[in-house]
Parts: structure tokens; sequence; C-alpha cells
């Protein structure tokens, strides 16, 4: 239920809303947002880091990857 206390946030908003674009139904979107935290945090856990919502949310996506030549 905590995820709710997050959807505020501009950032999870928009995973949230690309995810529902995308086709899911709202409790996949919100399990994979939780998912996200979860991992997100879990990493931090693991290497000592402070969890940092733009790392773990970036506002922008990332350009998709052309597969290397052979």
């Amino acid at each position: 239920m905590w995820i709710f206390g997050a959807l505020p946030s501009p950032p999870v908003k928009a995973v949230y809303d690309r995810r529902r674009a995308a086709g899911d139904k709202h409790a996949a979107a919100l399990r994979n947002v939780f998912t996200r935290f979860l991992g997100c945090l879990y990493h931090c856990l693991q290497t000592g880091q402070t969890f940092d919502p733009a790392k773990a949310f970036p506002t922008t996506s990332a350009p998709d990857r052309e597969p290397a030549a052979a």
C-alpha cells in the first residue's frame, strides 16, 4: 500500500503512466513500480549507497540502442 504514497511523485507517476499506456492494468502497473522500487532499494543496501530517486526513476528515457554490427 505504501506505493500509493509514491505515485504523486512526477517521475514515479510517469513510469506508472507508461505502463498503463503499454496496456498494463492498474494492479500490474503498480506491481511494476513496486518491483522497481524494491530492486533499487536492494541495490542501495548491497552497495551502501543512498537512494536517489533521480537514478531510480529518470525523467528521460535512454535512447534505443542499435545492435552491434558483426
